[in-house]
């Protein structure tokens, strides 16, 4: 195994909790650093968690406390705005349901089930600056503090500050072409979907929404829009003011969509303003420094594979730098065992944002042949076998199935 002993895990949202708790397995003591000044954790909507994400959290031994705060969601229902049903996914046998989170409580759980661990936890830390030296490295802080570890590992989201410390030309975030909007509302008086989440392709944009037994209602909206907006931008305008805007956008539609927005608080609706994903990143690692997680390869949330792929690769990482004798190969075995999955699913997920803003021809077409494919060439194994049967061997030594030959050099 490699002499590391210590981390600096950068970011505290969803990666840097799961990447300290598993480097702690590893026998690895982790420390997290959070750019916020306090918990961030009710930034956001909801999340989901596939099948994969949960039997990554159960290696570290996690999931139990997580899938606890979560609404099991074993079925995908795909339809038009209208209500048509085009076809149903259901989770595949022999695995963890998927659910459904509100992003806020996932973040909760992991935060504390990181402190339970012994890992420390310090707000207020905005990295400005890393000394990657050959035997540690030295994160300096915007506070004027700093702190220094054996290695550093950035899970500081799609905007990460590591990133570009670790590559001045690294690419950044791309627009998917569509804009997110999101909310919680009671459910009381809304059909239950049975523990089905509805994917639904409106006439103007598409439309996701679950309600469930247990008194709660989520729901989120994709835009097509030429042009990008900041979080900041789109906040600009007044949540009265959307809420409007995507009611005039479903009002032809029969869905749920327009009574879930009229429930809608405006101080709860979350405006997100630009979906977006990474290109490939070229650098994940350099010295002592390493990515995960979104800074390395942020999918957008049409895959719903977001946090479960940021999960795989901090239990992933952690595995790596346990097992490997220095941490330069432990770097490379991580990444070649990360990056032809994470890059296959973006390059995936590409294809679903297009379906989500078709002209009309486009969603004729669609809504034709959808129904056709999903009993042939779409049936969830096809589909969704390799990313949700993906299993991280802790056991195990050395590089594990999605990478490349062993003899790294």
């Amino acid at each position: 195994m490699t002499d590391v002993r210590t981390a600096l895990v950068i970011g505290g949202g969803i990666a840097g909790p799961v990447a300290a708790i598993a480097l702690r397995k590893a026998g690895i003591a982790a420390t997290v650093h959070e750019g916020h000044p306090g918990d961030a954790g009710g930034i956001g909507g909801a999340l989901m968690l596939a099948p994969n994400g949960m039997a990554a959290l159960h290696t570290i031994g996690i999931d139990g406390p997580v899938a606890a705060v979560g609404l099991a969601t074993p079925r995908m229902v795909m339809e038009t705005g209208s209500g048509k049903r085009l076809g149903t996914f259901q989770d595949l046998p022999g695995l963890p349901a998927s659910r459904l989170f509100a992003r806020g409580e996932l973040h909760q759980v992991l935060l504390g089930e990181a402190v339970a661990r012994g890992v420390h936890v310090e707000f207020g830390k905005r990295l400005v600056a890393v000394d990657n030296l050959p035997d540690r490295v030295v994160a300096h802080f915007a506070d004027g503090t700093s702190a220094t570890a054996d290695v550093l590992v950035g899970a500081d989201g799609i905007r990460s500050t590591v990133r570009e410390l670790l590559d001045a030309a690294a690419p950044k975030p791309r627009y998917v072409g569509l804009l997110g909007l999101a909310g919680w509302v009671p459910a009381e008086g809304l059909a239950s979907t049975g523990g089905a989440f509805h994917l639904a392709f409106g006439r103007r944009a598409f439309f996701g929404y679950m309600v469930a037994d247990d008194g709660r209602a989520g729901w989120f909206a994709n835009l097509a829009s030429a042009e990008p907006l900041t979080a900041a931008q789109a906040r600009a305008t007044p949540a009265r003011e959307w809420l409007r805007r995507l009611t005039e956008l479903y009002v032809d539609d029969t869905i749920p969509a327009v009574e879930m927005l009229s429930r809608t608080r405006e101080e709860d609706l979350v405006n997100v303003g630009a979906l977006e994903d990474m290109p490939p990143v070229p650098v994940w690692h350099r010295g002592r420094a390493v990515l995960v997680g979104d800074a390395a390869h942020a999918t957008s949330p049409s895959s719903g594979q977001g946090a479960s792929l940021a999960i795989e690769s901090a239990v992933e990482l952690a595995r790596c730098l346990r097992d490997e004798p220095t941490v330069e190969r432990a770097f490379q075995v991580y990444e070649l065992a990360r990056r032809p999955r994470v890059e296959k699913i973006i390059k995936q997920t590409a294809r679903v944002n297009s379906d989500k803003a078709p002209g009309p021809l486009g969603r004729m077409v669609r809504d034709l042949l959808f129904p056709v494919a999903m009993r042939t060439f779409y049936t969830p194994e096809k589909m969704f076998g390799w990313i949700h049967r993906h299993h991280i061997d802790w056991e195990a030594a050395g590089l594990q199935a999605g990478g490349a030959p062993a003899d790294v050099r």
